[in-house]
């Protein structure tokens, strides 16, 4: 066991559905307008996935890109996690759909649940497998269809929420590289503020539930906010404390693409300017477990993450959950392992 290897990312893809849905198309759906959703929110539209498309293809598209992008088969990858809130089905796992589907036939395969946190968790558990010398190449995958499981009457949440999946192969990287230190948490007391009531052994399907609309999101948002708004700076602070780093290390920030207020807030605390933020929540809302790979796909392709940056990743979702992880960029496998 080598506790201290150094594991990054090496390969990063992402996928979303091509249906955009904009805020003047919700108009005609709920009572709310595109000022009103801009104003609160930051979102301006959302991808939405077709009928027929679920959380493992999404996934499985999201994987394949990672791959390619990290120049590794999937016969190389030892482990699948994926992390979501809308899996296909309970069983099997969405993880072992996107196993058969990209055929890596050497992977175990397992789903985490830690609402939008999950990426971040999945990650964080990813590398732990890699440290120990069990495994030498983990996908970790976020992936959701929040859209299957919206009241499209209530306006408080269908405007949020958006359909998306984002990849990345964990491995082995140079020492010095990868991630440098990372925080999960989590307040089961909170657990009824962001919730899908209905499904479960507590209140199995019924007519019951159907008609009482148990079967969506239920959120309490004022809530929600004020955790969101005091957990992201100090998760981000105390992952930088662990790695002995300051906010001036930062060259860039990957926040969970919930809101723009809860974004600014936290960028606020770490006394970060906005040109170090990655922000697309206007084009994406809420993308639960894909937020943050979305985010973080986005900002390496477009060059805003360049080799040696330190990069923050942090989270909040259901749970009540959050995660936070800091990295030195640097895709590169180290051949030596």
């Amino acid at each position: 066991m080598s506790e201290n290897k150094a594991v990054g990312i090496i390969g990063i893809g992402t996928y979303v559905p091509d249906k955009i849905v904009t805020n003047k198309d919700l108009e005609s759906i709920v009572e709310t307008s595109d000022e009103w959703i801009v104003d609160r929110t930051g979102i301006r539209e959302r991808r939405i996935a077709a009928a027929d498309i679920a959380t493992s293809d999404l996934a499985s598209q999201a994987a394949q890109r990672a791959l390619d992008d990290a120049g590794v088969t999937a016969e190389e990858i030892d482990l699948i996690i994926v992390a979501s809130a809308t899996p296909d089905m309970f069983f099997p796992s969405t993880a072992c759909l996107v196993q058969a589907n990209i055929k890596a036939t050497n992977a175990a395969a397992f789903d985490l649940a830690a609402g939008c946190s999950g990426f971040v968790y999945a990650m964080v558990t990813g590398s732990q497998f890699i440290k120990t010398g069990l495994y030498k190449k983990v996908l970790v995958i976020g992936a959701e269809t929040l859209s299957k499981i919206l009241d499209w009457t209530d306006r408080n949440t269908c405007v949020l929420f958006g359909d998306g999946a984002g990849a990345a192969v964990l491995a082995e990287t140079a020492p010095g590289y990868g991630i440098l230190a990372s925080q999960l948490g989590a307040d089961g007391a909170g657990g009824d503020l962001l919730k899908l009531p209905a499904g479960g052994s507590r209140n199995p399907a019924t007519d019951e539930t159907v008609s009482q609309r148990m079967h969506f999101i239920h959120m309490s948002g004022n809530e929600v906010f004020k955790f969101a708004i005091k957990i992201m700076g100090e998760a981000a602070t105390k992952t930088l404390e662990a790695a002995g780093l300051s906010t001036d290390d930062i060259d860039c920030l990957i926040p969970h693409q919930a809101n723009i207020r809860i974004i600014q807030s936290a960028a606020k605390r770490l006394k970060l300017p906005m040109d170090k933020v990655i922000v697309n929540v206007d084009k994406y809302g809420n993308t639960s477990a894909a937020s943050i790979p979305i985010a973080l796909e986005e900002a390496v392709h477009s060059g805003k993450i360049k080799q040696g940056d330190h990069v923050v990743l942090v989270g909040f979702g259901a749970g009540l959950t959050w995660a936070s992880a800091v990295m030195k960029w640097g895709k590169e496998a180290n051949t030596n392992c």
